[in-house]
């Protein structure tokens, strides 16, 4: 994951016939003093625990590059996986020429819950790790572990299919799951990243797939994480990022997602707003403090291990996430 501050995911959809209003990055502080409301009890509880061993048992593959065994063995698992969770598994295999000039085997996998329902939420996350640490100091060329940077999302939105299979979608409702792979095997140009949510976005599956909006989860699972009200977010699907940043401090987790805005990125949701004219929010950690100017000092290097996953976090999003999709009419 991607053009590190360059802030280029405006421009890509501008020149794709968006327009956008020029916005400031002002920031607001949550205050101490915001009650936290009890969650509707048709909300579950999100198991941290579980979250947590599901990017455990990711980064037992060992690094998910695609093209390699690693890769080949995660995705069946987790078509596996979701499947035994009881959604409707789609599969979307394609090839895609990287930046390298290299031909990557690719795989988009997305889980349905109650398909049926034409009000429908798209849940993301990217399953694929990258290619080379290239941001550290030794072994530069060769590629970690990945547990925040593709195993967090991909761990919040299995656990949340767990909880949907134990607590059924009512009404016309419905969620998809969608796995991007191919996200970071990119470098410099902003149409190097996101392969698998490019391809997808310009291929829909189903055919004609429509959703009332989507949420991208990416580094959602370090600790001290903290979640900024990403730009293009703000700009084009600004409803969103408002219900999300309210119900996670409604719930109690305004420490994690404080009220401050950050520049846009481009991620996965830059090319479904761009080609599938769907609104969707990014929540990513976002470190203002940071040398690399966004990401935190584990991006791109060895030490995105499991020794910085934080169960704490895992709950603050995977609760968030779960709390706005079963609250959704």
């Amino acid at each position: 994951m991607k053009n590190n501050m360059k802030a280029l995911a405006l421009g890509l959809l501008l020149t794709s016939g968006f327009y956008a209003c020029d916005k400031k990055g002002n920031t607001e502080t949550a205050t101490a003093e915001q009650p936290a409301a009890t969650a509707a009890v048709n909300v579950p509880a999100f198991n941290a625990d579980s979250a947590y061993q599901f990017v455990a048992r990711q980064v037992a593959f060992g690094p998910r590059v695609p093209n390699t065994p690693a890769h080949r063995a995660c995705g069946d698992f987790l078509v596996a996986k979701l499947k035994g969770y009881g959604a409707n598994v789609l599969e979307q295999p394609f090839t895609a020429q990287a930046y390298t000039g290299t031909t990557l085997n690719l795989r988009n996998i997305m889980a349905q819950y109650n398909p049926k329902a034409t009000n429908r939420i798209l849940l993301s996350a990217h399953w694929d790790t990258r290619h080379m640490a290239d941001k550290d100091s030794v072994n530069a060329d060769k590629p970690a572990d990945g547990a925040n940077d593709g195993a967090s999302g991909v761990a919040v939105l299995l656990e949340i299919a767990r909880q949907l299979q134990a607590n059924p979608l009512q009404g016309n409702v419905g969620v998809d799951l969608l796995l991007f792979d191919g996200e970071d095997y990119g470098q410099d140009a902003p149409e190097s990243w996101g392969l698998g949510s490019q391809y997808w976005s310009k291929n829909l599956l189903p055919s004609g797939y429509q959703a009332q909006y989507g949420i991208l989860l990416d580094m959602v699972g370090a600790k001290g994480a903290r979640f900024a009200r990403e730009e293009t977010s703000r700009v084009y699907a600004g409803d969103v990022v408002e219900k999300i940043w309210k119900t996670a401090n409604q719930i109690g987790y305004s420490d994690y997602f404080p009220f401050q805005d950050s520049p846009g990125i481009t991620d996965d949701h830059t090319f479904v707003i761009q080609n599938a004219n769907i609104r969707m929010a990014d929540i990513i950690a976002y470190d203002s403090s940071s040398p690399d100017g966004f990401f935190g000092p584990y991006h791109h290097r060895h030490s995105d291990n499991m020794d910085i996953i934080d169960r704490n976090t895992l709950k603050a999003v995977g609760q968030t996430v779960l709390h706005v999709v079963m609250t959704e009419k």
